[in-house]
Protein backbone atom coordinates (compact mmCIF):
# COMPACT_ATOMS: atom_id res chain seq x y z
CA UNK A 1 0.00 0.00 0.00
CA UNK A 2 1.53 3.59 -1.11
CA UNK A 3 0.67 6.60 0.93
CA UNK A 4 0.58 8.85 -2.20
CA UNK A 5 0.53 8.23 -6.13
CA UNK A 6 0.63 11.02 -8.06
CA UNK A 7 -0.24 10.41 -11.97
CA UNK A 8 1.65 12.69 -14.52
CA UNK A 9 5.16 13.85 -14.55
CA UNK A 10 4.77 17.42 -15.47
CA UNK A 11 5.55 20.66 -13.48
CA UNK A 12 2.17 19.83 -11.15
CA UNK A 13 3.20 16.19 -10.76
CA UNK A 14 6.75 17.44 -9.90
CA UNK A 15 6.25 20.06 -7.46
CA UNK A 16 3.55 17.54 -5.90
CA UNK A 17 5.96 14.74 -5.67
CA UNK A 18 8.70 17.21 -4.28
CA UNK A 19 6.53 18.12 -1.62
CA UNK A 20 5.31 14.81 -0.55
CA UNK A 21 8.80 13.34 -0.36
CA UNK A 22 9.99 15.85 1.70
CA UNK A 23 7.08 14.54 3.94
CA UNK A 24 8.38 11.87 4.25
CA UNK A 25 5.79 10.38 2.51
CA UNK A 26 7.69 8.35 -0.45
CA UNK A 27 5.32 9.04 -3.39
CA UNK A 28 5.21 7.15 -6.66
CA UNK A 29 5.06 8.85 -10.03
CA UNK A 30 3.42 7.26 -12.93
CA UNK A 31 4.33 9.07 -16.07
CA UNK A 32 1.97 8.48 -18.10
CA UNK A 33 1.93 8.46 -22.19
CA UNK A 34 4.45 11.39 -22.20
CA UNK A 35 7.30 11.92 -19.64
CA UNK A 36 7.22 15.26 -18.64
CA UNK A 37 3.96 16.60 -20.41
CA UNK A 38 3.56 19.50 -23.05
CA UNK A 39 6.94 21.10 -21.54
CA UNK A 40 8.80 18.74 -23.10
CA UNK A 41 8.02 19.52 -26.76
CA UNK A 42 8.73 23.34 -25.77
CA UNK A 43 11.88 24.63 -26.73
CA UNK A 44 12.52 28.03 -25.08
CA UNK A 45 10.79 28.52 -21.63
CA UNK A 46 11.00 32.28 -20.32
CA UNK A 47 8.41 32.54 -18.14
CA UNK A 48 9.09 30.46 -15.63
CA UNK A 49 11.21 32.17 -12.62
CA UNK A 50 14.63 31.74 -11.45
CA UNK A 51 16.25 31.40 -14.72
CA UNK A 52 17.12 34.71 -15.87
CA UNK A 53 18.47 33.91 -19.28
CA UNK A 54 15.66 30.88 -20.06
CA UNK A 55 15.83 27.50 -20.33
CA UNK A 56 14.40 24.34 -22.51
CA UNK A 57 11.03 22.79 -21.68
CA UNK A 58 13.12 18.93 -21.55
CA UNK A 59 15.69 21.24 -19.06
CA UNK A 60 13.12 22.54 -16.57
CA UNK A 61 12.05 18.81 -16.43
CA UNK A 62 15.36 17.21 -16.02
CA UNK A 63 16.02 19.57 -13.36
CA UNK A 64 12.73 18.95 -11.88
CA UNK A 65 13.27 15.41 -11.97
CA UNK A 66 16.52 15.33 -10.86
CA UNK A 67 15.28 17.21 -7.62
CA UNK A 68 12.69 14.75 -6.78
CA UNK A 69 14.74 11.74 -6.93
CA UNK A 70 16.92 13.38 -4.36
CA UNK A 71 14.61 13.21 -2.17
CA UNK A 72 13.71 9.61 -3.23
CA UNK A 73 10.52 9.55 -5.47
CA UNK A 74 9.78 6.56 -7.91
CA UNK A 75 8.77 6.65 -11.05
CA UNK A 76 7.38 4.03 -12.70
CA UNK A 77 6.23 4.17 -16.86
CA UNK A 78 2.88 2.86 -16.84
CA UNK A 79 -0.40 3.69 -18.47
CA UNK A 80 -3.38 4.25 -16.45
CA UNK A 81 -6.67 2.67 -17.47
CA UNK A 82 -8.93 2.88 -14.42
CA UNK A 83 -9.57 4.10 -11.08
CA UNK A 84 -11.61 3.03 -7.98
CA UNK A 85 -12.26 3.84 -4.69
CA UNK A 86 -12.50 1.28 -2.46
CA UNK A 87 -13.15 2.31 1.75
CA UNK A 88 -10.01 4.26 2.48
CA UNK A 89 -7.93 3.10 -1.07
CA UNK A 90 -7.74 4.07 -4.42
CA UNK A 91 -6.90 1.41 -6.76
CA UNK A 92 -5.39 2.48 -9.73
CA UNK A 93 -5.76 0.06 -12.81
CA UNK A 94 -2.40 -0.18 -15.05
CA UNK A 95 -2.17 -1.41 -18.90
CA UNK A 96 0.09 -4.12 -17.39
CA UNK A 97 -2.44 -5.88 -15.34
CA UNK A 98 -0.56 -4.85 -11.73
CA UNK A 99 -2.87 -2.78 -10.00
CA UNK A 100 -1.67 -0.27 -7.87
CA UNK A 101 -3.44 0.80 -4.00
CA UNK A 102 -2.75 3.87 -2.22
CA UNK A 103 -4.00 6.06 0.37
CA UNK A 104 -4.00 8.71 -1.49
CA UNK A 105 -4.02 9.70 -5.35
CA UNK A 106 -2.71 12.88 -6.51
CA UNK A 107 -4.28 13.24 -10.81
CA UNK A 108 -2.06 15.59 -12.11
CA UNK A 109 -2.44 14.44 -15.90
CA UNK A 110 -2.50 17.55 -17.39
CA UNK A 111 -4.55 18.72 -20.96
CA UNK A 112 -3.32 18.01 -24.61
CA UNK A 113 -4.20 20.18 -27.02
CA UNK A 114 -5.79 19.79 -30.12
CA UNK A 115 -4.03 19.66 -33.20
CA UNK A 116 -4.88 19.79 -36.93
CA UNK A 117 -3.11 16.28 -36.99
CA UNK A 118 -0.83 17.35 -39.78
CA UNK A 119 2.98 15.17 -40.23
CA UNK A 120 4.29 18.83 -41.09
CA UNK A 121 2.46 20.43 -38.15
CA UNK A 122 3.77 17.63 -35.72
CA UNK A 123 7.54 18.26 -37.34
CA UNK A 124 7.52 22.31 -36.84
CA UNK A 125 6.25 22.37 -32.94
CA UNK A 126 8.75 24.33 -31.35
CA UNK A 127 9.63 25.78 -34.69
CA UNK A 128 7.36 28.21 -35.15
CA UNK A 129 3.88 26.21 -34.74
CA UNK A 130 2.61 26.74 -31.14
CA UNK A 131 -0.58 25.38 -29.18
CA UNK A 132 0.25 28.48 -26.47
CA UNK A 133 0.29 32.11 -27.08
CA UNK A 134 1.33 32.68 -23.57
CA UNK A 135 4.37 30.59 -23.70
CA UNK A 136 5.45 31.32 -26.97
CA UNK A 137 4.20 34.92 -28.63
CA UNK A 138 7.20 36.83 -26.80
CA UNK A 139 9.12 34.93 -29.46
CA UNK A 140 7.49 36.45 -32.42
CA UNK A 141 7.92 40.24 -31.88
CA UNK A 142 6.99 41.48 -35.46
CA UNK A 143 6.49 38.97 -37.01
CA UNK A 144 2.97 37.53 -39.23
CA UNK A 145 1.28 34.61 -37.07
CA UNK A 146 -2.15 33.38 -38.16
CA UNK A 147 -4.57 31.78 -35.60
CA UNK A 148 -6.54 28.31 -36.50
CA UNK A 149 -9.53 28.41 -35.16
CA UNK A 150 -12.87 30.39 -34.59
CA UNK A 151 -14.20 29.83 -31.08
CA UNK A 152 -13.50 31.83 -27.50
CA UNK A 153 -9.53 30.15 -27.44
CA UNK A 154 -8.78 31.08 -30.88
CA UNK A 155 -9.66 34.54 -30.31
CA UNK A 156 -8.42 34.97 -27.07
CA UNK A 157 -4.80 33.75 -28.76
CA UNK A 158 -5.20 35.58 -31.30
CA UNK A 159 -5.89 38.70 -28.53
CA UNK A 160 -2.67 38.09 -26.81
CA UNK A 161 -0.68 37.49 -29.64
CA UNK A 162 -1.37 41.38 -31.25
CA UNK A 163 0.94 42.38 -28.08
CA UNK A 164 3.74 41.21 -29.96
CA UNK A 165 2.99 40.18 -33.59
CA UNK A 166 2.99 42.63 -37.20
CA UNK A 167 -0.09 41.45 -38.20
CA UNK A 168 -2.31 38.44 -36.88
CA UNK A 169 -4.86 36.68 -39.09
CA UNK A 170 -7.48 34.22 -37.95
CA UNK A 171 -8.11 30.93 -40.00
CA UNK A 172 -10.92 29.67 -40.00
CA UNK A 173 -12.84 26.72 -41.92
CA UNK A 174 -15.98 28.77 -41.91
CA UNK A 175 -17.61 32.04 -42.57
CA UNK A 176 -18.76 33.15 -39.50
CA UNK A 177 -16.94 32.99 -36.06
CA UNK A 178 -18.42 30.73 -32.74
CA UNK A 179 -16.99 32.72 -30.28
CA UNK A 180 -18.92 34.67 -27.36
CA UNK A 181 -20.48 37.90 -29.04
CA UNK A 182 -18.19 40.46 -26.94
CA UNK A 183 -15.17 38.21 -27.88
CA UNK A 184 -16.11 38.86 -31.84
CA UNK A 185 -16.69 42.59 -31.29
CA UNK A 186 -12.66 42.63 -29.68
CA UNK A 187 -11.35 40.96 -32.49
CA UNK A 188 -12.84 42.92 -35.35
CA UNK A 189 -12.14 46.23 -33.52
CA UNK A 190 -8.36 45.35 -33.06
CA UNK A 191 -6.79 47.37 -36.41
CA UNK A 192 -4.00 44.24 -36.21
CA UNK A 193 -6.68 41.16 -36.52
CA UNK A 194 -7.24 40.23 -40.03
CA UNK A 195 -9.36 36.78 -40.93
CA UNK A 196 -9.67 34.40 -43.77
CA UNK A 197 -12.58 32.32 -44.21
CA UNK A 198 -13.63 29.12 -45.05
CA UNK A 199 -9.95 27.84 -45.78
CA UNK A 200 -8.46 24.88 -43.64
CA UNK A 201 -4.99 24.30 -43.67
CA UNK A 202 -3.64 21.25 -45.34
CA UNK A 203 -0.14 21.87 -44.46
CA UNK A 204 2.45 24.14 -42.73
CA UNK A 205 5.24 25.44 -45.45
CA UNK A 206 8.64 24.81 -43.89
CA UNK A 207 10.79 24.63 -47.24
CA UNK A 208 14.14 25.63 -45.43
CA UNK A 209 13.12 22.81 -43.29
CA UNK A 210 14.19 24.89 -40.03
CA UNK A 211 11.05 27.07 -39.55
CA UNK A 212 7.61 28.12 -40.39
CA UNK A 213 7.62 30.04 -43.58
CA UNK A 214 3.63 30.06 -44.40
CA UNK A 215 0.86 27.71 -44.84
CA UNK A 216 -1.02 26.17 -47.34
CA UNK A 217 -5.09 26.69 -47.11
CA UNK A 218 -7.99 24.79 -49.02
CA UNK A 219 -11.11 26.30 -49.71
CA UNK A 220 -13.58 24.52 -47.75
CA UNK A 221 -16.26 25.82 -50.89
CA UNK A 222 -14.74 25.75 -53.64
CA UNK A 223 -11.49 23.43 -53.10
CA UNK A 224 -9.24 25.95 -53.76
CA UNK A 225 -5.86 25.89 -53.09
CA UNK A 226 -3.65 29.59 -51.78
CA UNK A 227 -0.70 30.22 -49.51
CA UNK A 228 -0.43 32.59 -46.82
CA UNK A 229 3.01 33.39 -45.61
CA UNK A 230 3.69 33.23 -41.83
CA UNK A 231 6.48 33.19 -39.43
CA UNK A 232 4.31 32.20 -36.33
CA UNK A 233 1.52 29.11 -36.86
CA UNK A 234 -0.62 29.02 -33.58
CA UNK A 235 -3.35 26.56 -32.97
CA UNK A 236 -6.58 27.74 -31.09
CA UNK A 237 -9.07 24.91 -31.53
CA UNK A 238 -8.46 23.79 -27.78
CA UNK A 239 -7.49 21.48 -25.34
CA UNK A 240 -8.24 18.20 -23.57
CA UNK A 241 -8.28 17.45 -20.14
CA UNK A 242 -6.48 13.94 -20.07
CA UNK A 243 -9.16 12.71 -17.65
CA UNK A 244 -11.17 9.79 -19.12
CA UNK A 245 -10.16 7.16 -16.74
CA UNK A 246 -11.44 9.20 -13.64
CA UNK A 247 -14.64 9.17 -15.85
CA UNK A 248 -17.96 8.12 -13.23
CA UNK A 249 -15.64 8.63 -10.22
CA UNK A 250 -14.83 12.24 -9.37
CA UNK A 251 -17.45 15.73 -10.55
CA UNK A 252 -15.67 17.17 -13.94
CA UNK A 253 -17.34 19.73 -16.25
CA UNK A 254 -18.67 19.10 -19.66
CA UNK A 255 -15.26 19.38 -20.97
CA UNK A 256 -13.84 16.66 -18.35
CA UNK A 257 -12.11 19.11 -16.62
CA UNK A 258 -11.68 17.37 -13.09
CA UNK A 259 -13.85 19.82 -10.70
CA UNK A 260 -12.03 20.98 -7.62
CA UNK A 261 -12.65 22.26 -4.15
CA UNK A 262 -10.69 23.78 -1.27
CA UNK A 263 -7.59 23.91 -3.03
CA UNK A 264 -6.73 20.10 -5.03
CA UNK A 265 -9.63 18.23 -3.50
CA UNK A 266 -12.04 16.76 -5.68
CA UNK A 267 -15.29 15.10 -4.84
CA UNK A 268 -13.83 11.55 -3.46
CA UNK A 269 -12.08 11.74 -0.23
CA UNK A 270 -8.26 10.91 -0.76
CA UNK A 271 -8.48 12.34 -4.64
CA UNK A 272 -6.72 15.26 -5.38
CA UNK A 273 -6.41 17.04 -8.66
CA UNK A 274 -3.14 19.61 -9.96
CA UNK A 275 -2.10 21.39 -13.09
CA UNK A 276 -3.88 21.30 -16.41
CA UNK A 277 -6.52 18.54 -15.99
CA UNK A 278 -8.28 20.71 -13.53
CA UNK A 279 -7.53 24.49 -14.98
CA UNK A 280 -9.18 25.36 -18.28
CA UNK A 281 -8.26 29.06 -17.60
CA UNK A 282 -4.38 29.77 -16.81
CA UNK A 283 -2.43 26.19 -17.83
CA UNK A 284 0.74 27.73 -17.05
CA UNK A 285 3.68 25.77 -15.96
CA UNK A 286 4.04 28.06 -13.05
CA UNK A 287 0.55 27.75 -12.06
CA UNK A 288 0.97 23.86 -12.29
CA UNK A 289 3.61 23.43 -10.21
CA UNK A 290 2.06 26.01 -7.50
CA UNK A 291 -1.39 23.36 -7.69
CA UNK A 292 1.21 20.15 -7.56
CA UNK A 293 2.39 21.86 -4.25
CA UNK A 294 -1.87 22.41 -2.90
CA UNK A 295 -2.25 19.22 -3.89
CA UNK A 296 0.93 17.67 -1.49
CA UNK A 297 0.00 19.48 1.35
CA UNK A 298 -4.03 18.88 1.14
CA UNK A 299 -2.68 15.24 0.68
CA UNK A 300 -0.27 15.39 3.98
CA UNK A 301 -2.94 17.00 5.90
CA UNK A 302 -5.60 14.10 4.68
CA UNK A 303 -3.17 11.42 5.82
CA UNK A 304 -2.47 13.04 8.76
CA UNK A 305 -6.16 13.62 9.49
CA UNK A 306 -7.60 9.44 8.39
CA UNK A 307 -4.22 8.29 11.20
CA UNK A 308 -6.39 9.77 14.30
CA UNK A 309 -9.53 8.19 13.03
Amino acid sequence: MEKVVILGSGPAGLTAALYSARAFLSPVVIEGPQSGGQLTTTTDVDNFPGFPTGVTGPELIEHMKAQVIRFGTRFESRMVEKVEKEEDTVVIHCDDGDPVRTQTLIVASGASAKYLGLPSEKSLMGQGVSACATCDGFFFKDRNIVVIGGGDTAIEEAMFLTRFGKTVTIIHRRDSLRASKIMQERAHANPKIRFVWNKEVVEVLDPSKGHVVGARLKDTKTGEISEIACEGFFLGIGHTPNSSFLKGIVEMDGQGYVKTLGGSKTSVPGIFAAGDVQDPVYRQAITAAGSGCMAAIDAERYLEEMSHK
